[in-house]
């Protein structure tokens, strides 16, 4: 008996062992998984505008490092399609989506009616205003994401190329 316990006791502390080495892999594997996470959100263009498909860039980065392609962001472009490539060690591949044009949201400000819809809707708070009172476009900050255009129930946003006069 004192064999097969002494044998048992081994066994079980082999077992002990095992588990703490596959616990400790999978947090060292999950903190590596996060330290790539956020190298990818750095590459990614930060307008959150949702156009990959995602909810914004940190999404995005994240769903990218489980796999998911890494030409889905048209705002960061081809270049920035390669850049993801070269961190996540895949083949460079073309972009999924159109590059597109450097915009910038313009409130034609004689028609706001300062329902703040645009404002809840801006993912970088470029719009500034007031419930009741005209809103305006921070164009230093606007990402030109169209989404402030949408909620606008008097259809007086705009989106024009950046740097062209409203």
């Amino acid at each position: 008996m004192t064999g097969l316990t002494m044998s048992l006791t081994l066994v079980l502390l082999g077992l002990a062992g095992l588990l703490a080495l596959a616990r400790a892999e999978k947090r060292r594997a999950a903190r590596g998984s996060d330290a790539l996470e956020a190298q990818v959100h750095a590459l990614l263009p930060q307008t959150q505008c949702g156009h990959c498909g995602y909810a914004g860039c940190r999404p995005y980065a994240k769903a990218v490092v489980e796999g998911a392609p890494a030409t889905l962001c048209a705002p960061g472009g081809q270049e920035g399609a390669d850049h993801l490539a070269r961190v996540l060690g895949r083949p460079l591949a073309p972009l999924d989506a159109p590059t597109p044009s450097p915009l910038v949201a313009v409130i034609r400000e004689e028609e706001c009616i300062g329902c703040t819809k645009c404002i809840q809707a801006c993912p970088v708070d470029a719009i500034l205003g007031a419930a009741q009172r005209m809103h305006s476009v921070v164009e230093n900050w606007c990402t030109g994401c169209d989404l402030c255009v949408a909620p606008c129930p008097v259809d007086c946003i705009d989106l024009i190329p950046r740097g062209a006069a409203p």
